[in-house]
């Protein structure tokens, strides 16, 4: 059907906007000059972290030393060798056999942290370093069942985890961390002792699933 409305000259003559043009240019170009800022302009706080890790990485790694530099000891006085669980990611802890709330806390975390690895749960495993002979509370016992617990000499494991320590201050750096060692035995990322209980999680589900090791 032909529209028998008249077209007036001044409507033949009046031209189209041009303002949808210029949309698509500014919305083709924003993402380069975003890109321009912020390489050129990092105080604009647009350029990416160069690491999005929460625990510090230890550099360099520490392998794990032997027995003979490190002996441990379970529970029952036996014998054991770090060494038996290399290939799996190990979350590491360690304080007095009492366990006061800050090492109930470190323990919960890094329990936590593995149970919540669903399928990769086995690529993990846990060790309590107790860094003298007292009783462990029932409590603790049962709460963490599963954990490698294991005594050592707190000098010597200072030695391998808080090398920077002095004498004085050792024991107070063995406390305060949280650590993980890799399946390759190489000591390589440490958390502070208040740690938030889901970037802890969050970094060693970043390990397992990025890992083609353990």
């Amino acid at each position: 059907m032909v529209s028998n409305t008249p077209v007036t000259p001044d409507q033949a003559r009046r031209p189209r906007s041009i303002w949808p043009l210029y949309l698509i240019v500014i919305m083709s170009l924003a993402p380069l000059v975003l890109a321009l800022l912020a390489y050129y302009v990092p105080a604009l706080g647009l350029r990416p972290s160069e690491h999005s890790n929460y625990g510090k990485l230890i550099q360099p790694q520490r392998p794990v030393p032997d027995a003979s530099t490190l002996p441990l000891r379970t529970l029952d006085g036996n014998p054991f060798e770090l060494s038996s669980l290399d290939g799996k990611w190990i979350l590491v802890s360690a304080d007095s056999a009492a366990c006061p709330e800050s090492c109930v806390r470190k323990l919960f975390i890094l329990r936590n942290s593995h149970a919540s690895q669903g399928k990769n749960v086995e690529r993990l495993a846990r060790v309590w370093f107790i860094t003298d002979d007292q009783e462990i509370p029932d409590q603790v016992m049962k709460a963490y069942k599963g954990t490698h617990m294991l005594r050592v000499d707190p000098a010597k494991l200072a030695a391998y985890l808080a090398p920077q320590a002095t004498a004085a201050d050792r024991e107070a750096a063995l406390k305060a961390p949280m650590w993980i060692i890799d399946p390759l035995g190489n000591l390589m990322m440490q958390f502070p002792a208040d740690a938030d209980p889901i970037s802890v999680r969050d970094d060693i589900r970043k390990l397992i699933r990025n890992s083609r090791i353990g």
